[in-house]
């Protein structure tokens, strides 16, 4: 466990700050060390000493891949709420060179690179919402709010099942900030009931603390003033995250 953390330490660091050269640099350790755990905890044989390297049929095998693809997808979801396009070029580019166009995590790139008319999936809505992060493209102030809290909900629920959890959420509450404060201060002629919503965003919005509680409070209160109908099961969900 101890050379789990000195291998994902640095890859933490690379998705926080989108740092292509580093998330290259660390991503194939990272991915021998967790399958190397994962045969010990499934009873296999392993050998004494560091994990080996991958064989061509681990890097191509189902296990490899499921934990690439939440690494991929841990690492476009910062580089869109940072927009930055370019960062995920270069990975994409640097993973094709070295294994191939099947690169172990190129399922967790497809749904920000294709189009998803009709997104079913988690995943599908968190890509589709970050490819145009990573475009630039930004909708107009009578849309931009309602698609920002959907956007939010979407990282929010997807950071929370990830094994890069805190590397996500800590730049996810800086975009939330960011929107929010944009939204009560050049949005508030878009607002529903603005005399009952923009104190309560103000007062949110002091809250200096950049976490999951922040998160869900500002999307509790968004909801109402983007005129959002909250379904019960989201609601709970964002209630309980919202305690401190």
């Amino acid at each position: 466990m101890s050379e789990m953390a000195r291998r994902k330490t640095p890859l933490n660091l690379a998705i926080v700050h989108v740092d292509p050269d580093a998330f290259v640099a660390h991503f194939l350790p990272w991915l021998e060390i967790t399958a190397f755990l994962m045969m010990q905890s499934a009873g296999e044989p392993a050998a004494d000493g560091p994990p080996p390297a991958l064989t061509p049929q681990q890097l191509a095998g189902g296990a490899v891949h499921r934990i690439a693809n939440d690494t991929l997808m841990a690492f476009c979801m910062t580089a869109a709420l940072k927009g930055d396009g370019q960062a995920v070029d270069t990975v994409e580019a640097a993973l094709r060179e070295q294994f191939g166009k099947d690169f172990p995590g190129h399922v967790g790139l497809w749904p920000f690179r294709g189009d998803i008319s009709a997104p079913v999936t988690l995943d599908d809505f968190v890509g589709q919402a970050g490819k145009k992060m990573l475009a630039g493209e930004i909708s107009p102030p009578p849309m931009r709010g309602a698609e920002s809290w959907n956007t939010g909900l979407r990282f929010l629920e997807k950071a929370l099942g990830s094994n890069f959890k805190g590397e996500i959420l800590y730049p996810l509450a800086v975009w939330t900030r960011a929107r929010w404060e944009e939204v009560a201060d050049k949005g508030v002629a878009f607002m529903a009931h603005i005399e009952t919503n923009l104190p309560l965003l103000r007062e949110a919005l002091t809250e200096p603390r950049h976490d999951v509680a922040f998160i869900a409070n500002l999307l509790l209160l968004g909801a109402p003033a983007v005129e959002l109908d909250l379904q019960d099961e989201v609601q709970g969900m964002l209630r309980s995250l919202a305690r401190r």
